[in-house]
């Protein structure tokens, strides 16, 4: 992922220098779209699961809002580059080129790297759901693919992982690093659980089963739960 937005950083940089700026400028707008492009991609998704007369106005608020610090920053660095080039900072306005200043210009470059980060993330995950995760269970080292992982409980100072055909594992490793591990097919819904969510079913507000077996659901996931499940 950081590949990408240095990808992308470069890109716009030379995109930048053809309309006759300086490759040092270049960088700096470039970097100045990565949070925006980046907001685009983190809200955007968050938004397409709520209901759809609030989904198209929230949708709107959000591509205004980050249209609006795009044409910001944009205004900050060239006023910086005046200061840069020991020019009078209210003349920045002349040195922008007019397509920079274009909201649907800004808005193609910013969609473009919004959904390439959404895409490579889709890809990354299901990478990771069909990597083998190796680990140590009672000295011995032990293969799973990730989707053949049920659930994992912590128990104080060990965890045990339930895998699909019936096994059960215990492991030292930290149940928040299992959840790093393992990526986002799987749900933290206790501090105590972390459950695959292709085989988890959210059967009441406290309870989510997994092949059979009933798992409380705390109060501090219930909310990303129901979102998830």
């Amino acid at each position: 992922m950081i590949l990408y937005w240095i990808a992308a950083i470069l890109l716009t940089a030379f995109l930048v220098v053809s309309l006759d700026y300086q490759f040092w400028q270049g960088l700096m707008i470039g970097l100045m779209f990565l949070p925006c492009a980046m907001a685009l991609s983190f809200f955007l998704p968050k938004v397409a699961k709520e209901p759809a007369k609030d989904r198209i106005k929230h949708s709107i608020f959000i591509i205004f809002g980050v249209m609006a610090l795009a044409l910001f920053l944009l205004i900050i660095s060239h006023m910086l580059f005046s200061y840069i080039k020991d020019e009078p900072i209210y003349q920045f306005s002349q040195d922008i080129a007019p397509i920079l200043g274009n909201p649907v210009f800004l808005s193609i470059i910013l969609t473009v790297f919004a959904y390439g980060e959404f895409r490579l993330e889709k890809w990354l995950a299901r990478a990771k759901k069909n990597h083998p995760v190796s680990f140590t269970s009672d000295y011995k080292k032990v293969t799973l693919d990730a989707e053949d992982i049920l659930y994992i409980e912590s128990r104080d100072s060990e965890v045990w992982i339930y895998s699909r055909d019936g096994k059960s594992y215990r492991n030292k490793t930290g149940i928040s690093q299992w959840e790093n591990l393992l990526g986002t097919n799987f749900i933290r819904i206790h501090r105590s659980f972390l459950v695959n969510g292709k085989d988890a079913v959210h059967t009441s507000p406290e309870i989510v089963t997994v092949a059979g077996t009933q798992l409380p659901v705390s109060r501090k996931y219930k909310e990303s739960v129901i979102q998830q499940l």
